[in-house]
C-alpha cells in the first residue's frame, strides 16, 4: 500500500478497511490499519500534543510521523498528501526519549486545561463511542502510558 483514501466519519467503524484513513473531527482522531499491512489498528489522536491534521479539501497529511513501536512490525512512516513516506527505524533509546517528550508536553497542556469544565449531558451513544475509542487508544499505546 502506498496511499490512503480519506473517509470523514462521525463514528469509527468496527471493521476498518485497508488503505482508508478514517477521520472523525467530532472525536478528534484519525484511525487506519497499519501501512505495512500487518492489520493492526493505528490510532492517531488529533490535538496540539498528539498529531495534527492538514486537509486541503482533497488530501490529508498527519504530523508528526507515525511510529508503531508497540507493534511487532515497528513500522515508522509519515502520511503526506495521502501518500505513505517510509521513515527510518528508531532505537529503543529514541523511542523512550520520544515517549518521555510526549508525556512532558501532555502534562503541560493538561495543566493549562484543568480549569475548563467538561460537558455533562452527552448522549449515551456518544459515551459508548468514547469508551470504544479509549480502548483503541489504550491498545495503541500498549496500556503502559
Amino acid at each position: 500500500m502506498e496511499t490512503f483514501k480519506n473517509s470523514f466519519v462521525q463514528s469509527i467503524p468496527e471493521q476498518l478497511m485497508p488503505g482508508v484513513l478514517y477521520v472523525s473531527m467530532e472525536r478528534s482522531v484519525a484511525i487506519h490499519l497499519c501501512a505495512c499491512g500487518c492489520g493492526n489498528e493505528v490510532v492517531t489522536p488529533l490535538s496540539p500534543v498528539d498529531w495534527q491534521l492538514q486537509y486541503d479539501g482533497e488530501v490529508i497529511s498527519l504530523y508528526p510521523s507515525i511510529g508503531n513501536w508497540n507493534f511487532k512490525c515497528q513500522s515508522h512512516y509519515w502520511i503526506v498528501e495521502n501518500k505513505i513516506k517510509w521513515a527510518g527505524s528508531w532505537s529503543k533509546k529514541q523511542i523512550d526519549e520520544g515517549r518521555n517528550h510526549h508525556r512532558s508536553r501532555r502534562k503541560k497542556l493538561e495543566s493549562k486545561k484543568s480549569d475548563i469544565p467538561l460537558k455533562q449531558n452527552a448522549p449515551l451513544t456518544a459515551e459508548k463511542e468514547r469508551i470504544s475509542m479509549l480502548r483503541r487508544i489504550l491498545r495503541f499505546f500498549g496500556a503502559t502510558h
